[in-house]
């Protein structure tokens, strides 16, 4: 069977502040523009709603911005393991 490597993406991300959601000026900004579909839990976390379905989204976890502007939660370790920082200068791109 044939293996496959996954091309190399950049991508934006910001981690839930343990404070929660709604005490970020920053996670605001992240979030603004585009179909952000999104609410508040209540309890410092957020609900998201991708193409898998409904998930949540808790004070320590990853927001990432796919590739075609998407949300979608990632837990600490799962982005510890996939991600590295990259190179400041794409930023501008």
């Amino acid at each position: 069977m044939p293996l496959y490597c996954k091309k190399p993406v950049v991508v934006e991300a910001f981690q839930v502040p343990p404070e929660g959601f709604f005490c970020s000026v920053e996670m605001e900004e992240f979030l603004k523009g585009g179909d952000r579909d999104i609410e508040n839990t209540g309890d410092g976390g957020i609900f998201i709603h991708t193409l898998e379905g409904r998930m949540e989204a808790r004070p320590g976890d990853w927001i990432i911005k796919g590739i075609k502007g998407e949300l979608y939660p990632c837990k600490p370790d799962i982005f510890e393991a996939t991600y590295d920082i990259a190179n400041n200068s794409l930023e501008s791109e």
